[in-house]
């Protein structure tokens, strides 16, 4: 595990948020924020070392509120995508070293044990990636709060976005664990209850090289739309051999569920081109984005490459838990998160944002389509918006999560 220490000055910058009383309430003098994700594998490059200097960037963007002197230390550790792993890590972090947050978490089932874990504890679990909805619904805690994207929002959006284009009969390949599970239950249920039908799937499991047999499978079927209920190397897999199998040539769409630039730079766009993909940031989207995405490529390691959506998460779930942090003049998830839940506004990575009772951030989610090798112009020009999903849309509504905390 690995730390760096930046000596900050505590702000009160998001609108509405007013600076602390007096007394201070800061655990040891520090704020530690720890980054737990994939380091070394499917996962490293849309989360990884990237997810570290995002967080990086966002404390120290923090010294821009003027105020009292706050130290705060960002760590992180490769949990591996193993639950164990990833749970002692927590643990550790929790009964020993002191760490107040923890953000990212690629790999729903780490997600869920951590979840579980800092249930009613004094830490803050921002999960930025993890992507099962159930933890804003029947497993919500008080001391979560989850950005960016989740399996019923992208389960339902994508299914909703081929079902207009007429894409009724589906077979999906789902990556199986909970993030893979959840996704195509999610778009089941919004295909079914659309008058869709869904033709079998074939499960295949975490970093996953050979799909050959699986998408033989997917061809017998002759559905429609081959829905990847995968993410990071395991989709980049599954789409390079897709079109070496001729699926797209031989009339079936092909769409990924939890597809992000990283995973399309990597293939290319020769390989990639017209797949559809829902998204919840872009770098190219607007001002914001390109100049946050401009300082993100300059940053060590980085090499040039353009933040994922789970990076900027990162970033943006960060930022607004310093800022929770100040206000309260507390790093103890029982004021933070509270605070963190009054939050409503715009935010210049992910829009127009508020915080709800069961710990979701909605934001807008945007149907995006690849771009031809013809169609881009620059690095990393990839995408072409198809349409933007208003909040209250892009996500479940909030009576029907199942969450304890929703009055």
């Amino acid at each position: 595990m690995t730390r760096v220490r930046v000596a900050l000055m505590a702000g009160c910058l998001v609108t509405g948020w007013g600076c602390a009383a007096a007394k201070a309430e800061i655990s040891d003098d520090v704020v530690r924020i720890g980054v737990l994700n994939d380091i070394s594998g499917v996962f490293q490059d849309t989360n990884g070392m990237g997810s570290v200097e995002a967080a990086r960037m966002a404390a120290e963007d923090f010294v821009a509120g003027a105020g009292k002197p706050l130290k705060v230390e960002i760590v992180y550790a490769d949990h591996q995508n193993k639950t164990d792993v990833g749970a002692a890590i927590a643990r550790r972090w929790l009964d020993i070293e002191k760490v107040d947050a923890i953000v990212d978490v690629p790999n729903s089932s780490v997600g869920l044990a951590v979840n579980a874990l800092l249930r009613d504890t004094r830490m803050t679990f921002l999960a930025s990636t993890t992507g099962t909805s159930e933890l804003t619904g029947k497993q919500c805690s008080p001391n979560t709060i989850q950005w960016t994207n989740d399996t019923w929002a992208s389960g339902h959006a994508t299914a909703a976005a081929m079902l207009a284009r007429g894409g009724r009969d589906w077979y999906f390949l789902t990556v199986n664990y909970a993030l893979g599970q959840g996704i195509e239950a999610e778009a089941t249920q919004h295909i079914e209850s659309h008058g869709g039908r869904v033709l079998g799937s074939a499960k295949h499991p975490l970093g996953t090289s050979d799909y050959a047999s699986l998408l033989l499978q997917a061809q017998s079927s002759k559905a429609q739309v081959v829905g990847l209920a995968n993410a990071g190397a395991d989709t980049i897999n599954a789409v390079k051999q897709a079109g070496e199998f001729g699926v797209r040539q031989g009339g079936q769409a092909l769409v990924a569920f939890m597809m992000l630039i990283n995973d399309v730079h990597a293939m290319g766009l020769p390989v990639a081109q017209g797949l559809l993909l829902t998204e919840s940031f872009y770098w190219d989207l607007n001002d914001d984005t390109r100049a946050f995405a401009k300082r993100f490529a300059q940053r060590p390691g980085m090499a040039g490459k353009m933040p994922s959506g789970n990076q900027a998460g990162v970033y943006a779930a960060t930022l607004a838990y310093l800022n929770a942090v100040a206000a309260t003049g507390s790093d103890a998830a029982a004021d933070v998160v509270p605070q963190m839940k009054t939050l409503k506004g715009h935010d210049k990575l992910f829009g127009e944002i508020a915080i709800r009772a069961d710990g979701r951030v909605t934001h807008p989610m945007y149907l995006f389509e690849v771009k031809t090798p013809a169609e881009s112009n620059y690095p990393f020009d990839y995408y072409k918006l198809v349409s933007t999903i208003a909040p209250e849309q892009a996500y479940r509504p909030l009576a029907e999560g199942g969450c304890a905390l929703v009055k």
